[in-house]
């Protein structure tokens, strides 16, 4: 690495999903954050973080001196290890590796918090409330990916914001009706226990679909499960009867998930992330997201006035894991 530019003011960040790991550059001294070289890449191909940020680092041929890592993960201790990807590693031995003065992990929510009050009206879609004005809070965040993250995003525009990161996808899943029961009796007797994020990710919705289309929930059967992209592109395509109903019940279920953690968060603004729902925000709007939403019996009218909003933006993890280190820089 000795013919790379040492780069003092240019950070490394990087958005590690189960998936993808996501890479970019920041300045540290432009006046808002910037992403420069952004590259997406697989996961498996790489044995760990510290393979995947090596290559990216030749490939840009820079050596910055501090980074900023958002992990799905806990990321509150030395040792990390992802929930959804085989990698693990030691934050203080990756940084000596990586040769950093610093290095900053956190959640990966987390740094979708922090990325929302920096996010434009072009950076996002207005499901419910005003389509300008203030970020009301307080805010949940919470998307379906790989797994389902949750994250909450508390003061205001004037007082300055601050961002609690959570483990809120592992609640335990609570069905509705006896669709939802048989999906729940079926994921729980994969896994032993089903949580809101075994339903509300990728593969979440592939387990739906299997059991829409007739599987039961004995494991000794083998059944085929669909890819959740193709689920998608054949419900938005609307003549895959069985791929529509998966669809309808996946935003279903994530209406009633948003609903309970806004009551829980006592949010003001609801905030969708996440690699699945921008690629369907139109039928996510014409579904019982929001009837769902709403249906939590004596405080339904108190969430009637909570904002949902869509993150659109292609990489709000890295945007925040930059704004994240910009904000601790300026924290005496």
């Amino acid at each position: 690495m000795s013919d790379k530019t040492c780069a003092p003011d240019v950070a490394l960040i990087a958005d590690i999903g189960g998936t993808n790991a996501r890479f970019a550059l920041t300045d540290l001294d432009a006046p808002s954050p910037t992403l420069r070289e952004p590259l997406a890449l697989p996961a498996s191909e790489y044995a760990s973080l510290q393979h995947a940020a090596e290559h990216y680092l030749e490939q840009v041929g820079v050596l910055p001196k501090r980074g900023a890592f958002a992990v799905a993960s806990p990321a509150d201790r030395d040792e990390i290890r992802l929930t959804n990807r085989a990698w693990s590693f030691s934050r203080s031995e990756l940084q000596r590796v990586l040769g950093f003065d610093e290095l900053r992990v956190i959640n990966d929510f987390g740094a979708v918090g922090w990325a929302v009050p920096g996010l434009t009206a072009a950076d996002r879609t207005v499901l419910h409330g005003p389509t300008s004005g203030p970020l009301k809070g307080p805010v949940t965040i919470i998307g379906p990916g790989t797994g389902l993250g949750v994250a909450l995003l508390v003061g205001s525009e004037d007082t300055g914001w601050q961002v609690v990161e959570t483990e809120g996808g592992h609640v335990s899943f609570a069905p509705l009706g006896d669709e939802e029961q048989a999906i729940a009796r079926w994921l729980t007797a994969q896994f032993g226990r089903t949580s809101n994020e075994r339903v509300l990710c990728g593969a979440g919705l592939a387990h739906i679909d299997a059991v829409l289309r007739g599987a039961t929930h004995d494991v000794a059967t083998k059944v085929t499960l669909r890819e959740p992209a193709d689920i998608v592109a054949s419900a938005l395509e609307g003549h895959d009867v069985a791929a529509r109903r998966s669809l309808a019940r996946f935003c279903a279920v994530l209406g009633s998930v948003a609903g309970d953690a806004a009551l829980i968060h006592g949010a003001r603004t609801v905030v969708i992330a996440g690699g699945m729902v921008p690629r369907f925000v139109p039928f996510l709007r014409s579904s019982a997201f929001r009837e769902r939403f709403l249906a939590k019996g004596r405080f339904a009218a108190w969430l009637e006035s909570v904002a949902i909003h869509v993150i659109t933006h292609p990489r709000p993890g890295l945007l925040g894991a930059a704004m994240a280190l910009r904000n601790a820089r300026r924290t005496p």
